[in-house]
């Protein structure tokens, strides 16, 4: 109702920026077609509910996709000067094959830490290794059916054609994805991103579960929050279906002792806002800052009678930006991970037209 009021600002872009207000009443139709005239040719994202930084995502996108498209039309053949793309692609798979570990011994990792009723971090661990296995494996064995075909050796199937090329362009292989945890990264930043979360869970395996988990470093997060609430209702005689989780964010952002109950994590980015740290809640995002990250949080098991009350956004958490997935047999979705609260004193309408979420993983 208030919009049909007259002299209703739909927005104000403040400074020099335009106004957007109804025509003034009993004004000609060339009165109104002038009003119209006045306002910029580009409507600015404001108008829709938008963050500023919502033209440089779009901006972004679109050249993305275009230089996808590029790539498609481009020659697959060697050029003159330059390495031809078997040497371009030997030189990758035989730097990724040595930045690649052996796979784990899941039987020997069980004797360390065996699965236990009072620790369930037990049992996520032994399947998170199981998961990186695969992986591992896929990867490897496919860079060297790909030195062996480069040699002659072998003959290229399809896909060992497809993940040659894809490899070329800096691409993730497809053969990969299929068995890896959801990734938009290129080639170059998926291999770092896989070798970090490898040592993620050798450090584990070396020292102890962590003070502080790598959240996004995790193949399969709805395990490790499982898990987290296990622990929670073995130790306090609860229903685990009781349970939800509460958030807390701790002023001491390099915590050295584990927390009494639940689990502290990091390792995760805000789209569309950022974290206020003198206000200590979610705040409007600065200029051309896409991503920034989530202080700690503690996940915190709780009696769903018994779930904190005050002023939040219920912010949801993506593994990767496409905000989209599909339900797998485990009955989870490939991409949504959980809701997560977080502070804010404005109310929760102004963050969902903001399109503000969470993402374990950057397309970087």
């Amino acid at each position: 109702d208030e919009a049909m009021d007259p002299g209703f600002k739909l927005f104000d872009a403040g400074g020099d920026g335009p106004v957007y207000v109804q025509p003034p009443d009993n004004t000609s139709h060339e009165d109104h077609l002038a009003h119209i005239a006045s306002l910029p040719l580009i409507t600015p994202p404001g108008v829709f509910g938008f963050h500023e930084n919502a033209n440089l995502t779009k901006e972004m996108g679109e050249t993305y996709t275009m230089m996808a498209e590029l790539l498609l039309t481009a020659a697959q053949g060697g050029g003159g000067g330059g390495q031809s793309p078997d040497e371009v692609v030997g030189e990758i798979a035989k730097d990724v094959l040595g930045r690649m570990p052996p796979a784990w011994n899941i039987a020997k990792v069980q004797e360390t830490y065996p699965t236990l009723y009072s620790e369930s971090m037990n049992t996520v661990l032994a399947q998170e290794l199981t998961r990186f296995n695969g992986l591992i494996k896929v990867i490897q064995s496919s860079l060297k059916d790909i030195q062996k075909a480069i040699k002659g050796l072998l003959l290229m199937s399809a896909a060992l054609e497809s993940a040659f090329f894809e490899m070329f362009d800096g691409q993730t292989p497809a053969m990969w994805i299929k068995y890896s945890y959801p990734s938009l990264k290129p080639l170059g930043g998926y291999v770092n991103d896989l070798v970090e979360r490898l040592k993620f869970f050798q450090n584990w395996i070396d020292h102890g579960a962590p003070v502080n988990f790598w959240f996004s470093g995790i193949y399969f997060q709805q395990a490790f929050t499982t898990g987290a609430s296990q622990n929670f209702a073995r130790k306090y005689q609860i229903p685990i279906d009781t349970l939800t989780f509460d958030f807390f964010y701790p002023k001491d952002q390099h915590p050295v002792v584990k927390p009494e109950d639940g689990v502290y994590t990091y390792g995760v980015f805000f789209e569309a806002c950022k974290w206020d740290w003198d206000q200590w809640q979610i705040g409007e995002s600065d200029p051309k800052v896409l991503f920034v990250s989530v202080p700690v949080i503690h996940l915190m098991p709780c009696e769903k009678s018994k779930l904190r009350d005050f002023a939040n956004y219920e912010c949801p958490c993506y593994k990767v930006s496409t905000r989209k997935g599909v339900l797998s047999t485990t009955g989870h979705s490939t991409n949504f991970v959980m809701p997560i609260r977080v502070p804010s004193d404005v109310p929760e309408a102004h963050w969902i037209k903001r399109g503000v979420a969470m993402l374990t993983s950057l397309d970087a």
